[in-house]
């Protein structure tokens, strides 16, 4: 028996003719038919339709609460992320995330099932917490919820203190929650609800004994390389620091030949002594809303949020942040890092002045995008948020103001989806498309080139080691994006006299 690889496998005609006669189940249409639509949805009269639809979403850039609760509880050590809802729930956020890090992920579900939508979700949320802490001695739950649980209104604090009182897990055992139902809001939502959650339940009656440290927070981030850079360059300025919710370990973890359960993440330690920092740094604002509020309101410690450290500009911010709240001056090594990166663009600008882009992703991510792009002479013209909201609007178009030569052609779209962009990429082609992997649809269907960046990434591998913050990161997007353009160029000039070994 010869196993073939599913590529070549499809191209048999057995399996041609299975998809032939396949498809007059699924599309009963000629040929003919089914290209007038398809062309007819490339039209400007079309476009004015499709922004016009209010009751349906196709295929929107953003995930839901619970899967952002899931990565914030992975950050820190010894926690298992506890989602009382349905099982399939759960193992959607398990695959998501894993397809992206390419790592196990662990979490558990309460397994609710219809029964538990018409009595109740106690007795899953009982037995369920006794066999995790039976199977997985976990140091801490962190437990979140799905549409299920919200919509027949479960009281998590009820039912865990319920728990601790049988003696179902130790009363001492941490056990913070959030409410993160999925029919409202995003994955940045729910991360920053149970970050609030966590850093609530953790230092809650600590007296606080002001330090040197300060915190980070680096948001809904699933950049493993992200961490590791944000530590360096503290590190280099000799900043004794806590990077809360710290996933760089937890999902990227060394292969030693033995599986371990919870293998990194922010010790539960240094969790309950960030109440002593100094500061908070938050590098995503639309991720830590009700975190920030908490921590200022709370623990009395400054707070502050800067823009998303994508770009030279807004890393100069970061380390201008940091040396102010610390005193600590800047490293030589991170002068000549900058100095290294300035050069580089300087080399490439020349081949990404001028080109346009469309951008799809989260807030933060598509505000420090839009500054690193002006920065390289590119002209953001499509700049789409599934999850942005009025302030998010505000800043971006602030952003593009900055650069009226290059910015003055872009537009901000709020609560649009991916179905929305296709309409703007047909009527108003574009260069290149900055988005993730379900963007590959909008390349298959207009030809644009697709520069992944943001999450999830499910088709190109090893792209979540690579940080894009700092300095580092501002190399490392400014190749990715150089080079796609280089690639297409080949493409186009492969049969001309253009067509050249040096660029």
């Amino acid at each position: 028996m010869k196993v073939q690889d599913h590529v070549k496998l499809y191209r048999r005609e057995d399996y041609e003719k299975l998809f032939r006669d396949k498809r007059e189940f699924e599309c009963p249409y000629s040929e003919e038919e089914v290209k007038k639509v398809d062309e007819y949805t490339k039209t400007e009269e079309y476009k004015e339709k499709n922004f016009n639809r209010k009751a349906l979403t196709i295929n929107p850039a953003k995930a839901c609460q619970p899967l952002g609760a899931v990565l914030c509880a992975l950050g820190f050590k010894d926690t298992m992320p506890f989602v009382h809802g349905s099982q399939g729930c759960v193992a959607y956020f398990r695959s998501h995330l894993s397809r992206h890090f390419k790592e196990p992920v662990p979490a558990v579900s309460t397994s609710m099932t219809e029964d538990a939508a018409v009595f109740g979700g106690l007795s899953n949320m009982i037995e369920g917490l006794e066999n995790a802490y039976a199977l997985y001695k976990p140091k801490m739950f962190a437990i979140s919820t799905t549409c299920m649980a919200e919509v027949i209104g479960d009281d998590l604090n009820a039912f865990i203190k319920k728990a601790k009182q049988q003696g179902i897990i130790p009363e001492d055992l941490p056990t913070p929650y959030a409410n993160t139902p999925s029919f409202t809001g995003s994955h940045i939502n729910g991360y920053d609800a149970m970050l609030k959650g966590i850093l609530s339940y953790a230092t809650q009656g600590l007296r606080t004994i002001k330090g040197e440290k300060i915190n980070l927070i680096l948001g809904f981030d699933t950049y493993s390389g992200n961490y590791r850079e944000i530590r360096r360059m503290l590190n280099l300025m000799e900043v004794p620091h806590i990077i809360l919710a710290d996933i760089s370990d937890s999902l990227d973890s060394p292969n030693y030949g033995d599986y371990e359960m919870y293998p990194g993440g922010t010790s539960l330690e240094e969790l309950k002594d960030s109440i002593n920092s100094k500061a908070t740094i938050a590098l995503q604002k639309y991720s830590t809303l009700k975190t920030g509020e908490f921590i200022k309101e709370s623990w009395g410690q400054s707070f502050v949020n800067i823009p998303y450290p994508v770009g030279i500009r807004n890393t100069d911010l970061f380390i201008d942040t940091v040396k102010e709240l610390t005193g600590k001056e800047i490293p030589q090594e991170l002068i000549e890092e900058r100095g290294r990166v300035v050069d580089a663009i300087i080399d490439s600008y020349a081949y990404i002045h001028g080109k346009r882009f469309a951008l799809i992703g989260d807030p933060d991510l598509l505000l420090g995008l839009l500054s690193f792009i002006l920065e390289l002479g590119g002209i953001p013209v499509h700049i789409v948020c599934t999850n942005g909201d009025e302030d998010f609007e505000r800043e971006a178009y602030e952003i593009l103001k900055r650069e009226p030569l290059f910015g003055s052609e872009g537009k901000v779209y709020i609560k649009k989806d991916m179905w929305h962009l296709r309409s703007l990429l047909f009527t108003e082609p574009v260069d290149l498309m900055i988005g993730n992997s379900y963007c590959k649809a909008l390349w298959k269907d207009t030809g644009i080139p697709l520069i992944r960046v943001g999450f999830p990434i499910f088709d190109r591998h090893h792209m979540h080691r690579y940080p894009i913050l700092g300095y580092q990161g501002a190399l490392n997007l400014l190749t990715l994006i150089v080079n796609t353009v280089l690639d297409e160029l080949d493409r186009e000039t492969k049969d001309s006299p253009s067509f050249d070994v040096i660029r």
